[in-house]
């Protein structure tokens, strides 16, 4: 159900950001014309990477100009994991969504979709997790693990994005690349052990994280 309403909240963001509409005076009533204002792009980076790792994530964003130098962003994916170090032996899979803002620092005079930006996101992830194996002190010092079934979980974190962009050519097409140092600001556990890994985030056992994206984009 919880991954079904982040799809639909997805979606329906999506259609929000694919319209972009501004009106002219008629006679007697107000017409609407239709302008194209928005970019779609896929992370090729991370996407590349899954055959070559245990890490298999797919993930892409819609953005949009809302004003100026303003422009508003959603992102999502899914991503499937697994942890095996320090006995524990976790493996995770779920989607994963980010909305937010980012802000053209430096732009082309030419293109004003070329130059560098900022901004911020907030994020959450609804995923499941199960352990195989997390290690446990026994009796006298002896070390065993237990382990526990898959449950479902969810995680929320805020995370800052630094990057820039380049038209590819004369072509609608684009390059864009980008930092993204994270914060987990909250996370529910399982029988109160942190998760291993979050989907969209990455490792958790620091509250602190850094992405990166190079993505292949195109503008409508």
């Amino acid at each position: 159900m919880k991954t079904r309403l982040v799809y639909t909240l997805f979606f329906s963001l999506c259609s929000l950001l694919s319209f972009a509409q501004e009106s002219k005076e008629g006679n007697k009533k107000e017409k609407w014309k239709y302008e194209p204002n928005f970019m779609v792009g896929v992370d090729v980076l991370n996407l590349g990477l899954s055959f070559f790792s245990d890490r298999q994530m797919y993930q892409g964003f819609i953005s949009s100009k809302i004003n100026g130098n303003i422009h508003g962003i959603i992102e999502g994916g899914f991503e499937k994991n697994i942890y095996q170090k320090n006995g524990y032996d976790a493996k995770v899979n779920g989607p994963f969504l980010k909305l937010g803002t980012f802000y053209m620092l430096a732009k082309d005079a030419e293109n004003e979709f070329n130059g560098f930006y900022a901004g911020g996101k907030v994020a959450g992830s609804f995923y499941s997790q199960e352990y195989m194996s997390v290690p446990v002190r026994g009796y006298g010092g002896s070390n065993s693990s237990v382990a526990f079934p898959s449950s479902s979980q969810s995680s929320y974190w805020i995370e800052g994005v630094i990057g820039g962009r380049v038209q590819l050519f004369e072509s609608n097409f684009f390059i864009d690349v980008n930092l993204q140092p994270k914060y987990m600001v909250f996370t529910t556990k399982q029988d109160d052990i942190q998760p291993m890994i979050v989907p969209g985030f990455g490792r958790s056992s620091s509250k602190f994280n850094m992405g990166f994206a190079w993505n292949i984009a195109y503008k409508f």
